[in-house]
């Protein structure tokens, strides 16, 4: 994609795939197609723990600040790459919004159709908009997301559309870098990592990092993973598929996880576990971490938090533990749920310092 009018600029940040080419599944074949993804902020959020009434470190990795706002651009940048290394034309995607956000911006970087599918009304208006800023083809069903998953399977098994889904292998490869990042951010790896749990992909990647992390002896030892679903969207806690999902964290609105084997497998082999909170609990953390630590997530984000407070009711995290938790995306992806969940409104008085005065008790 360089062209005879860009610099040679060494020390900018240039993406996952060069930064981490070396665990990742590519060669000199493979088009680097990237909007700089990755290396986000591992941010301290000790107001939070000590809110709750924890006594251990607690860095939360915000993936929101990724170009098109969530932890998404890291498998996309990964598919996108290798679609155009197959010279496909078309891509696509079903999605709750993120992933339909980040497979428009890449394929719309790479000059390829992108086409997405969404439940209609189950979708967060900020993430809507990104796929149709994009330039994305947006085909609303009258179904959930699970409909739209299968009918991308099967678009995926004509051999003319390239699925970019996490069913496609290196979407995992490229979400798996979060792991890294948080280890070399650190210095070593967590004691625990925490997060959300929808179509399971994430959970299987983080995991999947660590634990090549630890195996090239970058870090001596690998994290309990602990994934939290959402009451009404659990079904690897309920131990079944779920026909109609029900949540507020409407990114992990998934009632039959594409990676469920993964999940599991993540949650056994790190001594961890897969829990569920519900609404009030996610909401409730949702409104805290942003009022404690100035952080604002996607509603899904806080259900790992929620997950925590439990885990801190409980005694599971023993004091002085090194805790990391993923905020899968920014919070301007749900605008209407903020304004909702904030509980205050504007106060409206007249242009002058008097008035303002008296309105903030002073």
């Amino acid at each position: 994609m360089s062209t005879s009018s860009q610099i040679e600029t060494p020390n900018r940040w240039q993406g996952i795939i060069h930064r981490y080419a070396e665990f990742l599944p590519v060669s000199e074949a493979t088009p680097r197609i990237t909007l700089c993804e990755g290396n986000t902020p591992l941010v301290s959020a000790e107001n939070f723990v000590s809110a709750i009434g924890g006594k251990f470190s607690l860095y939360l990795k915000y993936e929101g600040l990724n170009p098109t706002a969530s932890f998404k651009d890291r498998g996309m940048t990964m598919a996108i790459s290798k679609a155009c290394e197959k010279n496909a034309e078309v891509v696509a995607c079903a999605s709750t919004g993120n992933t339909s956000a980040a497979a428009a911006a890449y394929a719309a970087k790479a000059k390829l159709k992108c086409v997405v599918i969404l439940p209609h009304g189950n979708i967060a208006m900020g993430k809507l908009s990104q796929a149709l800023i994009y330039g994305a083809e947006t085909i609303a069903i009258k179904g959930n997301f699970d409909d739209a998953l299968r009918i991308v399977r099967e678009l995926g098994e004509t051999g003319r559309v390239e699925v970019v889904n996490s069913i496609n292998p290196v979407r995992i490869e490229g979400q798996k870098t979060a792991a890294f990042e948080i280890c070399d951010q650190l210095g070593r790896a967590p004691d625990f990592h925490f997060l959300p749990v929808g179509n399971a992909g994430n959970i299987t990647a983080y995991w999947k990092g660590f634990k090549e992390y630890f195996d090239r002896d970058h870090t001596d030892k690998k994290p309990r993973i602990f994934g939290f679903q959402a009451d009404g969207a659990a079904p690897l806690v309920d131990g079944a598929p779920i026909k109609n999902p029900e949540t507020v964290a409407t990114a992990i609105r998934i009632g039959n996880p594409a990676s469920w084997d993964g999940a599991i497998n993540a949650a056994k082999e790190s001594n961890g576990m897969i829990g569920k909170a519900t609404d009030d609990e996610i909401l409730h953390a949702y409104k805290t971490i942003a009022q404690s630590d100035g952080i604002f997530a996607e509603p899904a984000s806080a259900a790992p938090l929620a997950g925590i407070i439990q885990a801190v009711k409980r005694n599971e995290i023993p004091a002085g533990s090194i805790v990391t938790a993923t905020m899968t995306g920014h919070g301007l992806k749900d605008p209407d749920r903020a304004l909702s969940t904030a509980g205050t409104e504007p106060i409206l008085v007249e242009p002058n310092t008097a008035s303002v005065m008296k309105a903030i008790g002073m």
